[in-house]
């Protein structure tokens, strides 16, 4: 056996024991000033030097030969609104407030990665810039970059890890290109004029202007877009309305689209506020629509992929297990992804014998810990190995 992953081995009972304690105690964006002071505790403990930044993000270097690469490995911090229901002893304490999504894994796995990674025999061929990120739910990247996570030293690429109950524990899932959505949110704000049901003819139905427009708004998908650009439009939520025998004023829409290419040519939401207003319009309604992008498509580099490939397969110890992979799902790591290489890999989880099958942000929501070696291995042996193939002396 190789010494990474026997020591990665060695380090599995205290990386469950983290895990859980990271699980027992979650935190919403901006607020995992527990988490930070465990964080920081934990590298100013294996000798290296932290610093804070965005609120509660930490950043520590692992530095090696000064004209080699320098990579930044990333996690994320922050739990979820969300109550759990899982009966164990390491469920969380924070009522409302749940680690859903695996974040708890994610600080686990680098500081795993960043204990082995400060052992190691020979000196590094660069320098390992170590990222927690706080607020991953709600774009926390964009702050940390703005304040200046990829400089001092200037960051060459990235490697994130995700792990993933929809793929099978033990299971990596890596491809070239887009391989998570870009988000926009939007609302949506129908107003006509309200009246009696008895008598509809002296009203202006909002209602009827809002279904019409749920309707047809699913051409820009279906008609308009090609099937080779994945793409999701969702209306998620309506509201409208206090009585049954009352034609309201004014009914609200929230939803999402999903795009896995770069349309920022041809915004998808763009058409959307076109349709929905001329829509309205026909119905002597009147509509506005505001939204936020969240997110922009995560792109994985083409190289990167091709560099780590051999290394996921070494990791699982079965080609096999190494497969393609992209969702509709999104992540902000897509900012550091735009701004220098990147890769990002899903490290499955899913097994429902330990009932580590529920979707991410599910109430029922865990994972499989014996995964977690193969996460501590695949952060490790990933920035060797670009460290290796990117060094210039």
């Amino acid at each position: 056996m190789d010494w990474i992953k026997e020591q990665t081995k060695v380090l599995h009972p205290e990386l469950i024991e983290m895990r859980r304690d990271f699980h027992e105690h979650p935190e919403l964006g901006f607020e995992e000033h527990r988490s930070a002071e465990i964080i920081v505790k934990y590298l100013e403990d294996l000798g290296l030097t932290t610093k804070r930044v965005a609120k509660t993000g930490v950043v520590a270097l692992i530095e090696g030969d000064p004209k080699g690469p320098v990579l930044m490995l990333r996690a994320d911090m922050d739990a979820l609104p969300l109550q759990e229901e899982n009966k164990v002893a390491y469920a969380s304490k924070n009522p409302g407030v749940m680690h859903a999504c695996g974040h708890d894994a994610h600080m686990t796995m680098l500081l795993g990665a960043a204990k082995i990674l400060t052992r190691m025999k020979e000196p590094l061929q660069g320098t390992i810039k170590l990222v927690f990120q706080p607020d991953e739910e709600n774009a926390g990247a964009l702050p940390m970059i703005e304040d200046g996570v990829l400089e001092s030293p200037k960051v060459d690429g990235a490697i994130g890890v995700h792990i993933w109950t929809p793929l099978p524990s033990g299971t990596i899932g890596v491809s070239s290109g887009g391989i998570m959505s870009g988000l926009d949110v939007f609302q949506m704000k129908v107003t006509g004029y309200g009246g009696h049901s008895g008598y509809p003819e002296t009203a202006i139905d909002p209602i009827i202007a809002a279904s019409d427009i749920v309707v047809s708004a699913q051409r820009i998908q279906t008609r308009e877009t090609s099937s080779m650009k994945p793409m999701t439009l969702v209306f998620g939520k309506i509201n409208g309305g206090t009585k049954a025998n009352i034609i309201p004023d004014e009914v609200t829409l929230e939803g999402s689209i999903r795009t896995l290419y770069d349309d920022s040519e041809d915004p998808p939401i763009k058409r959307l506020k076109l349709l929905a207003e001329n829509v309205a319009r026909v119905h002597h309604c009147e509509c506005q629509l505001t939204w936020v992008r969240e997110n922009i498509p995560l792109i994985n580099d083409v190289k990167l992929v091709s560099d780590i490939l051999p290394v996921a397969k070494e990791v699982v110890e079965d080609e096999e297990k190494v497969i393609p992979y992209r969702t509709m799902a999104s992540e902000d790591f897509s900012e550091f992804t735009s701004r220098i290489p990147g890769v990002f890999l899903f490290l499955g989880t899913g097994n429902e014998g330990k009932e580590t099958h529920f979707p991410h942000h599910n109430p029922r929501f865990n994972i499989d810990e014996d995964v977690l070696p193969q996460g501590v291995e695949l952060y490790v042996k990933g920035a060797l190995n670009y460290l290796e193939r990117n060094s210039k002396t």
